[in-house]
């Protein structure tokens, strides 16, 4: 069985006044410093953000452990310096981000300006191990009619600087800002994917191959494909959701490369409109069917895809789960129903991220 692993950023705030608060390398000391959990707690592009990661797992039940106790040990760590950490995608009221010190992040906001500068989003990034790169390119590939439902799935951010920005997902479109993010044309091969990103490289418009932006890419760390277009998830059962989905779809795309299926040919413009319009509803609107290309019901998109995995999810022995999951938030919805009918509830923005960091902080518990 594959592996898979998930790495998640996560805001940093005052836990009363709901601020966001620059103290990523307070935070990042203290909870390294204490090595109670495998792994790191990391700097992000801004002071207010850190990532967090899994180790990689075989079994979801040992996923959905190492998430739990990597948010709290970076809450517990957050605590210790007088923050909280939330799992949201962007943070809902007005902030001015403050880039991190760190050389490399402080080029690239010189390289892409105000986009980069306001750049303060939160994302749900999955591993999913590959036996090479040729076939990474392959799963790569085949994959792409089906990320905007994992986007709807974990539609996380509607607010932007105290703005309910009308999407689901507005992380999505600010990440669109940058040069190389978004959906990406079939490669083919491993070659062919190699030139595409050295070309763009070669532009000066990137720094580097770590901005390589594409919502799905091979990992230029590990021996993955690693998906991207998910958002955080203020709660963190959809994190397992979304690995299990990205996992499904990465053996359901190499099984169809090793049985001469070729990917769908959908044209580029194709997929960007059905990315922005899973951005826009999240799981509330219509989404686009990934066979036919027209609207259909959320709830309908989702059921093509868990058809879709169906033989991976049985090989995996995770269908059932993966389906409980896949209905409790097509039932409850997703993170950015949930911080609308919060703000409504309340009295405010920082009630919101109050009670954000209390749903944060909340352990992963499977059915």
């Amino acid at each position: 069985m594959r592996t898979v692993g998930v790495e998640e950023e996560l805001l940093i705030v005052d836990p009363e006044t709901g601020a966001a608060r620059g103290l990523a390398a307070e935070v990042i000391a203290l909870a390294n410093h204490d090595g109670a959990i495998d792994g790191a707690v990391e700097g992000e592009l801004q002071q207010q953000q850190v990532e967090i990661a899994s180790s990689p797992h075989h079994e979801l039940a040992d996923l959905a452990a190492d998430l739990t106790a990597q948010r709290a040990a970076a809450i517990e760590a957050a605590t210790r310096r007088g923050v909280a950490l939330i799992a949201l995608g962007t943070y809902p009221a007005s902030v001015q981000a403050t880039p991190s010190p760190d050389r490399r992040y402080r080029r690239l906001v010189g390289r892409l300006g105000l986009p980069a500068r306001e750049q303060l989003t939160c994302g749900t990034h999955v591993h999913v191990e590959i036996e090479d790169a040729a076939e990474g390119v392959a799963v790569l590939d085949r994959i792409r009619p089906w990320l905007p439902i994992l986007l709807a799935v974990s539609a996380n951010s509607p607010f932007w600087q105290e703005e309910d920005t009308g999407f689901a997902s507005f992380r999505h479109e600010a990440w669109g800002r940058f040069p190389s993010a978004g959906p990406t044309e079939i490669f083919g091969t491993a070659d062919a994917y190699e030139r595409a990103v050295e070309a763009l490289v070669a532009t000066d418009a990137l720094l580097d191959r770590g901005m390589v932006y594409f919502d799905a890419r091979l990992s230029a760390t590990f021996p993955t494909v690693e998906i991207r277009v998910a958002d955080v998830c203020v709660h963190a059962e959809d994190a397992v959701l979304i690995a299990s989905l990205a996992r499904g779809l990465v053996l359901t795309a190499a099984r169809e490369w090793r049985d001469g299926v070729g990917p769908d040919p959908v044209r580029l413009e194709m997929l960007r409109v059905a990315h922005w319009t899973a951005a826009r509803w999240g799981l509330d609107g219509d989404l686009l069917d990934p066979q036919s290309w027209r609207p259909v019901p959320a709830r309908r998109a989702a059921d093509l895809l868990l058809s879709h995995l169906t033989d991976a999810l049985n090989e995996t022995e995770d269908l059932p789960l993966v389906r409980a999951l896949l209905d409790t938030v097509l039932t409850r919805g997703t993170g950015a129903r949930w911080q609308r009918e919060q703000l409504e509830a309340g009295s405010g923005w920082a009630d919101l991220v109050r009670a954000a960091a209390a749903m944060t902080a909340k352990p992963i518990r499977l059915r």
